[in-house]
């Protein structure tokens, strides 16, 4: 079997292991029809056996899934997410729910953020680790929340409370994680350290928003005109790939950038009776890379290495999400009293965003970097097999 595989032309690889992904999805969707169980779980359940398969099985740890072009896949699945996201946000909308989306928003992060960092502290893992990880567990994946309620049908206060926060989680993530890099620097390496990353978290951000900007206001003028206020597919396409392009070359996030280009085209775009509805035709394919391709990723040989501090940020993430959630609602009562007390352990699943933070914490904190990937990585697996599965609760 390696020496078939082996003998492949990578193209030719490359798209018999896309059609063999894309069938995967079939899969899933017929077990998901008949159980409880949500796709997306079942889609990353695949991409680990994909692991155990490519490096147990056929003894290719250092192997990745389709040949290097996983990774713009993902990238543009996960611009699709961030754009439709920031199209929620219109000020209609905003004025509603604004208010809500910071409270619960902020309570969830700072609470999950102090769970994480002051409870790797007290049972003794090193400052960089726990500060480092209690900044990545601010990160959301937002293409698993987003699926999960679309396909849930849901559109009450509860599920447009969601998107909104998972469509500005990614941002507060960006800051928190760029501000405990600084502090880090500060700390261990001198003040140089520290302005370093502190300007590379403004440029991630400021950048970002910039680079929406400058596509958002003339796609917002210019799409919609060939046909009747629908912008065509075409349209949809060539916004999403400019955006992951630009924001990868650039050096700047990605989704925050699609998030303000969603919301100028939502908001100024007057003449739009379907803004960008195109791209819900197109994404699932992307998601379902993007979901099979974050199982895949996982490193079977290095899970061991950082068995206990895996387990320990899973249980603290979750403890932070749930105190948090509980402390927002409290606070937010006044504004709203249908608010399920669980809505935090809604904004577990974590992927794409977070494994980023730990590349540039390991590549940082080189010492460290082991222990941070194994955790990230394996923890990742399970926050997206049980995350849809908490979200559909809190919709219930």
């Amino acid at each position: 079997m390696t020496r078939v595989l082996s003998d492949l032309p990578p193209t030719s690889g490359a798209l018999i292991l896309l059609g063999v992904l894309l069938s995967s999805s079939i899969f899933a969707d017929a077990v998901a029809s008949r159980t409880r169980l949500p796709r997306i779980s079942l889609l990353v359940m695949v991409g680990v056996g994909v692991a155990v398969v490519q490096q147990l099985w056929l003894e290719a740890p250092d192997a990745r899934p389709l040949n290097g072009l996983g990774e713009p896949l993902v990238q543009v699945a996960l611009v699709m997410v961030a754009f439709l996201l920031g199209g929620e946000l219109t000020l209609e909308r905003l004025r509603l729910t604004g208010p809500l989306i910071l409270i619960v928003s902020l309570s969830v992060i700072v609470v999950g953020a102090l769970a994480v960092g002051l409870g790797l502290l007290a049972l003794g893992f090193p400052l960089v680790v726990a500060v480092s990880l209690a900044a990545i567990s601010v990160a959301t994946d937002p293409a698993a929340v987003q699926e999960t309620v679309h396909a849930s049908g849901d559109t009450r206060l509860r599920a447009r409370l969601l998107l909104g926060i998972v469509a500005i989680d990614d941002g507060w993530g960006i800051v928190v994680f760029g501000l405990a890099m600084s502090a880090l620097g500060w700390t261990l390496t001198g003040a140089g350290g520290g302005e370093r990353a502190l300007l590379e978290a403004a440029w991630e951000l400021g950048g970002a928003v910039m680079l929406g900007t400058l596509i958002g206001l003339p796609a917002s003028w210019l799409t919609g005109r060939l046909a009747a206020g629908e912008p065509t597919q075409v349209e949809a396409i060539a916004l999403i790939l400019l955006l992951a392009g630009v924001s990868s070359w650039l050096g700047v996030s990605s989704l925050l950038a699609a998030m303000v280009t969603g919301v100028l085209v939502a908001n100024l775009s007057r003449h739009h009776t379907r803004s960008f509805n195109e791209i819900e035709h197109i994404e699932w394919p992307f998601l379902v890379f993007f979901f099979v391709l974050s199982g895949a990723s996982v490193d079977l040989y290095r899970l061991d290495e950082a068995l206990g501090l895996t387990l320990a940020y899973i249980l603290l993430r979750l403890a932070g999400r749930m105190l948090g959630g509980l402390l927002g609602v409290r606070l937010a009562r006044e504004r709203q009293a249908d608010l399920p007390r669980n809505i935090g352990l809604a904004l577990t699943p974590q992927a794409g965003v977070a494994m980023g933070m730990a590349l540039l914490a390991a590549e940082r904190f080189p010492e460290h970097g082991v222990a941070l990937l194994s955790t990230v990585v394996g923890s990742t697996v399970v926050f997206e097999i049980l995350g849809p599965v908490l979200v559909r609760r809190v919709l219930r």
